[in-house]
């Protein structure tokens, strides 16, 4: 066991970490307006004066785990009109493909317990362009690319700071923060940087008359607070320091004086404008150490501070220390690592987990009392009780440490995301994986009528239900890492609730009552005709092929996971017995039995399509070529002989369904017969189906990019899909970059972009096929070439596309970075990877949410499947 894995074996390690969110603007918590307009109610600039209510934001920031003391960096290059605190990105509206944040910053390291971490934040010494970023933006159509800050030619004569911030915990309340500030210029130049310490802001809430206090000691801002005890933020280098308040500024934004005199703003306004607004007293609940510094032409400056509750403590050791702590994340790395070899492969890895793991943020949201208020605060508007999250009063996550798909433009948890993060992580931190996958079925989560929150915006809109798939896939990597002993009741504590979610899904998703589902976007934002959350007029409803396949999907693994549950009760037998008799009624709607519907399979093309149905019963197929036509792929368990014969009733119902509805059993896989290896196969497709989905999703005219599998078919690209409904046309086409429709803001494009997380659960399809109809069983790859592979190979050939994404070609250039040229080939920049949303079906330029490490973490357990 090395340094790492053995503090992951002890408590207290994880108080402190990078828990600050990158952005708390524009976040429905912080929303208190009558029709929830939350993009407007605190902007960007309103940030530096607004205190918040639910969370803190900044950069590099840390806190502890329950965010009572905040810590991160500002920063001003003497030209700014304002002290950079905070990222800045443009709102949902201003962007001409959403919001964006438009700074250059990289998660370049961090170990599970943040006993070390490491980021880069690139800082131009030219006035920042915010007004720029904003017009061009806003003058660009969503068919032009989005604007970004390496855009506007601030970065072209390396005329800036690269401030790099580096944490190493010497025990578990005391950390040594290094901040290194790189001049990368030909000439001189001059910034201020201020480390700043604060306290979220509890007091003015009307609950409690406590309130902590920061204070001035010689180099030391000394920090005080009931439940934290006293702390110590030590500077070795020589610095004045500024108090204020983390205060609103009433008089500012509400033209209201409260008679406060120091507020939130106050080191801005003292350190731009020579204003009156910091303490002469040195106390109060915010405070920076004021570094005023010029640094030589391609000079360094570094800071050393320390956060101790020792008020004596010094700087013996910190160099030392910090080679210690970095030498004992290599080490932990190393044994992740199965390539050591391939520099490029384990430098994307290491920085898509630093990437996961600093994209942790402590999420505290009690919608009750956003609804109602706060004793000493003004109350809400009576509208909101109606509004946003109005259903769901139950919810209080009492502030947890959740990952973040993303701390800027998703600095919320979204149901789906979370399981897809769980998955790298694990590799990790296995128990914060499993925490993760816990957290959404605790009763202050989970709705009383079974539904999972979904994500800030809406939570009781419906993404994908892949909580079973995920949790099932920890427990394997779980149960295969201590020599087969399996985590039973993580296992049968997560199944107990799920089983109630998949009755809602039953209940609320299916309102035909034929196993054919809804469920509106369900993550896809706009990857159909229309918005797929609409209601129309004459009561169509469309039904979903990815509905119905996460359905069967979810069906296979509770059934699976019912299977394994058995072997240590037998009260579980009955179970995967239900499951498995709703996977074939699924199955047996999805393919045209029955009256109650047409079927989702089309056999003149082949291909699984959403269908529209009327309200006089008739339908009329959706015949778009998209990613949801392959979700019925997932919908797959491998399941062995041991299991099957180790439970009776299970056995004896797939007999049943053998003899007495064979019509039902040809549908499917062929479960009844044995591989040479003892597994059995239930799967939505039998073989001949499988391969004619195939046969699409392998054309590179198709679906099949050099980066992967699109989200829809290049097919459309010139042969557009269009409908009439109800008067209104519709008409969707391949868009391998961003979108052209304004679906959701237009920040998610699903036609045609390659998505990492799809492309994950594609992957892990075809491998389980393979452990079943193992090598003689191939397909064409790519479709039309002659090349003849097994499904593992086929599987390989996607990983092998999808990382090409991030790899250095044969140029030495990587796709995510487009024609950067800057990017490319300049040594501060080619290294430092950035994970995107979605990436660029054809040539694979990162697309979207610029830190989604989240879900696009993901590539970390694809780099190694070549």
């Amino acid at each position: 066991m090395n340094a790492e894995q053995s503090r992951l074996k002890t408590s207290g390690w994880k108080k402190w970490g990078p828990y600050v969110s990158d952005r708390q603007w524009g976040t429905v918590r912080e929303d208190y307006s009558k029709d929830g307009d939350a993009w407007n109610y605190i902007t960007h600039d309103m940030a530096r004066s607004k205190a918040y209510r639910w969370g803190e934001e900044g950069i590099g920031g840390i806190c502890d785990n329950d965010q009572l003391l905040c810590f991160a960096i500002a920063l001003w290059n003497k030209k700014d009109p304002i002290l950079k605190e905070r990222y800045f990105g443009l709102s949902n509206t201003e962007g001409n493909h959403g919001e964006d944040v438009k700074e250059l910053y990289y998660y370049l390291d961090n170990t599970p317990t943040h006993s070390y971490m490491k980021m880069l934040y690139k800082y131009p010494q030219q006035a920042y362009p915010y007004q720029w970023l904003i017009s061009e933006n806003n003058r660009r159509g969503r068919n032009n690319p989005e604007f970004e800050l390496i855009d506007t030619g601030i970065f072209n004569n390396n005329e800036y700071f690269d401030v790099f911030v580096e944490y190493a915990k010497q025990d578990k309340d005391d950390i040594f923060i290094k901040v290194s500030i790189n001049n990368r210029s030909d000439k001189e130049a001059s910034l201020n940087i201020l480390p700043t310490v604060w306290f979220r802001n509890t007091w003015t809430l009307g609950y409690e008359d406590y309130k902590p206090k920061l204070s001035y000691i010689s180099n030391t801002i000394k920090i005080q607070h009931e439940k934290l005890g006293d702390l110590y933020l030590i500077s070795e280098n020589n610095a004045p320091a500024l108090f204020t308040d983390n205060e609103t500024n009433a008089p500012k934004l509400y033209q209201y004086d409260d008679g406060k005199k120091y507020y939130k703003d106050g080191i801005n306004d003292y350190l731009l404008h020579n204003a009156d607004t910091v303490n002469p007293d040195n106390k109060g609940t915010k405070a920076a150490f004021n570094y005023d510094l010029t640094i030589p032409a391609k000079g360094e400056y570094i800071l050393k501070l320390r956060l101790s509750a020792d008020s004596n403590a010094c700087f013996d050791g910190f160099d030392e220390l910090f080679s210690k702590r970095k030498a004992e994340a290599d080490d932990f790395y190393n044994q992740i690592q199965s390539e050591k070899e391939d520099i490029d492969k384990s430098l994307i890895q290491r920085q898509a987990f630093a990437g996961m793991l600093w994209s942790k943020q402590f999420y505290y949201y009690d919608v009750h009392q956003w609804l109602h208020g706060d004793p000493a605060l003004p109350a809400p508007l009576i509208e909101r009780l109606n509004g946003r999250n109005a259903k769901w009063p139950h919810f209080n996550n009492r502030g947890d440490i959740i990952s973040m798909p993303d701390k800027w433009e998703f600095p919320w948890f979204a149901a789906w995301d979370l399981a897809f993060h769980c998955i790298p992580l694990a590799s990790v931190d296995m128990a914060f994986a499993k925490n993760q996958l816990t957290l959404l079925i605790r009763d202050w989560y989970m709705h009383p009528n079974g539904q999972l929150p979904a994500y800030e915006w809406d939570f009781s809109d419906a993404n994908p239900p892949v909580h079973a798939m995920a949790t099932w896939k920890i427990y394997q990597l779980d149960k295969a890492a201590n020599n087969g002993e399996g985590d039973i009741y993580f296992l049968e504590r997560i199944f107990h609730k799920l089983m109630l979610n998949f009755t809602w899904w039953v209940n609320r998703k299916d309102s035909s009552g034929n196993n054919i589902f809804e469920g509106g976007f369900l993550g896809l934002d706009n990857i159909g005709v229309f918005d797929r959350n609409t209601k129309f007029s004459n009561g169509e409803t469309l039904e979903q092929v990815d509905g119905t396949s996460w359905m069967a999907m979810y069906s296979l693994n509770l059934l699976r996971i019912a299977a394994e549950l058995a072997g240590k009760n037998k009260a579980y037998e009955d179970i995967a017995s239900k499951f498995f008799e709703h996977f074939i009624y699924i199955a047996a709607a999805m393919a045209s039995l029955g009256n109650s519907t047409t079927g989702l399979w089309d056999d003149e093309d082949g291909f699984f399509y959403d269908q529209l149905k009327f309200a006089n019963g008739s339908s009329e197929k959706m015949r778009v070529r998209s990613i949801v036509g392959l979700t019925p792929l997932f919908a797959i368990e491998v399941i062995d002989e041991t299991a099957i014969n180790n439970n009776p009733i299970f056995r004896g119902r797939m007999n049943w369904f053998t003899e007495n509805r064979p019509d039902l059993a040809n549908l499917v896989s062929r479960w009844n017969e044995k591989s040479t290896n003892g597994k059995h196969l239930v799967s939505l497709l039998r073989g001949f189906r499988m391969k004619g989905i195939l046969k699409y999703m392998l054309d590179e005219n198709e679906f099949l990019s050099d980066y992967g599998i699109r989200s829809v078919s290049k097919y459309h690209l010139k042969n557009p899909y269009q409908v009439n409904v109800n008067g209104f046309d519709y008409c969707i086409k391949y868009l391998p970059a961003e979108s052209d429709s304004g679906v959701f803001g237009g920040n998610s494009n699903w036609r045609g972009p390659v998505w990492i997380p799809l492309n994950y659960l594609i992957i892990e399809s075809l491998n389980k096929y393979y452990e079943y109809y193992g090598d003689d069983f191939k397909v064409e790859c790519p479709t039309n070439s002659g090349n003849m592979m097994n499904l593992k190979e086929v599987a390989n050939e996607i990983y092998r596309r999808i990382s090409a994404i991030f790899l250095k070609d044969v140029k030495g250039k990587r796709p995510v970075f487009g024609k950067n040229d800057k990017m490319q080939t300049d040594p501060a920049f080619s290294d430092h990877i950035l994970f995107h949303e979605y990436f660029n079906g054809d040539n694979g330029h990162g697309l979207g949410a610029s830190h989604q490490t989240g879900w696009t973490g993901l590539i970390a357990n694809c780099l190694y499947h070549q």
